[in-house]
């Protein structure tokens, strides 16, 4: 059963994965039924199923939720459309690599976070602090990932092409993106789930809205119940729009996946 790198089939996977999720649930009724952790610092299972009902149902949660899921949506796909071809010309030609990865090299390493009170400043409080924010976390993270993959392109591939006359341009857009873009795509569903971290971050600072300011504003009151319930709706949301990612991934290069 346990052989490095056998696959196993899909079913018992899912088995497998479900099983877990039972596990910890009873670990948690069992640690909060049982009295090893007072209620104040962390509610049991029903009572944080009974606030994430009231949060839908008086509180207007689904909205919060929906704004949410736009701003990750929007900084991330924002970040992608510029990341994604800087990435693949820094990986396909040497003197764009040397000019921009010094740079991107050290932006990667400043926290997104402590960008928030200069776009406060620079952009308010609005969607464009929001927006911005998961820009600057997603952004540099994307380019230097696809760079290394299109940079790993086998060469005799590339040799092969000009032997057969193919130019730069043919060198790119029939060696270099077909082989690196099932690589690229993994990279993307990665990173959509750093964003998620970023946009967090974001509601809890200066926002009316959202998953992260309905949190903030349930630390407020002590109610564990509705902060962890919210915790437990951005995995939810993060763990299907990885699925949804996957697949997608798997319909359009079905090669890389074993189809």
């Amino acid at each position: 059963m346990f052989e490095p790198l056998r696959p196993i089939p899909p079913g018992r996977r899912t088995a497998l994965g479900v099983l877990f999720f039972v596990l910890f649930i009873a670990a948690w009724a069992g640690a909060t039924f049982g009295g090893l952790v007072k209620p104040l610092f962390l509610a049991d299972p029903l009572k944080t199923l009974n606030a994430g009902i009231s949060l839908f149902a008086e509180f207007g949660f689904l909205g919060d939720v929906a704004m949410t899921i736009w701003r990750v949506v929007g900084g991330f796909a924002i970040a992608a459309v510029v990341a994604v071809p800087l990435g693949i010309a820094m990986g396909a030609f040497k003197p764009v690599e040397a000019f921009f990865e010094p740079f991107i090299s050290f932006a990667r390493y400043l926290p997104a976070s402590a960008f928030i009170p200069l776009l406060i400043l620079w952009a308010g409080i609005g969607e464009a602090q929001k927006l911005a924010l998961i820009f600057i976390g997603s952004f540099f993270q994307i380019v230097l990932m696809v760079a290394v993959t299109v940079g790993a392109t086998r060469m005799d591939l590339v040799e092969a092409a000009y032997t057969l006359g193919a130019d730069r341009t043919g060198i790119v857009r029939r060696v270099i993106l077909p082989g690196a873009a099932p690589a690229i795509a993994e990279t993307l569903r990665l990173v959509l789930g750093w964003a998620w971290t970023y946009v967090i971050v974001a509601e809890l600072i200066g926002a009316s809205s959202g998953i992260g300011h309905m949190i903030m504003d349930s630390q407020r009151l002590l109610d564990t119940g509705q902060m962890i319930f919210g915790i437990f709706v951005i995995g939810v949301i993060g763990l299907i729009s990885d699925f949804l990612f996957k697949s997608l991934n798997e319909r359009l290069f079905p090669w890389n996946f074993g189809r």
